[in-house]
């Protein structure tokens, strides 16, 4: 999403957010922007951690049936 958007176009968003909101309140909007932000980060990866952790067993199973299926075939030949 913000790799479309390019050097000029993020001097256009900060010129319009120093019009809108003043040099006063630029710091304190980027500080929670950035707090915001990692939190999400935080949040998707903690997320993204559970379901992989929760998906192993899954795998394993799934992985040890097509290994006993195929040793079985192995010895049926």
């Amino acid at each position: 999403m913000l790799s479309n958007i390019g050097i000029p176009g993020l001097i256009l968003v900060l010129v319009i957010a120093l019009m809108i909101f003043g040099p006063s309140k630029l710091p304190e909007i980027g500080k929670a922007f950035g707090s915001t932000l990692k939190e999400f980060k935080k949040a998707t990866n903690e997320l993204v951690n559970h379901e992989s952790a929760d998906d192993r067993p899954k795998k394993r199973k799934r992985n040890f049936k097509q290994l006993n299926n195929l040793i079985i075939e192995l010895e049926v030949n």
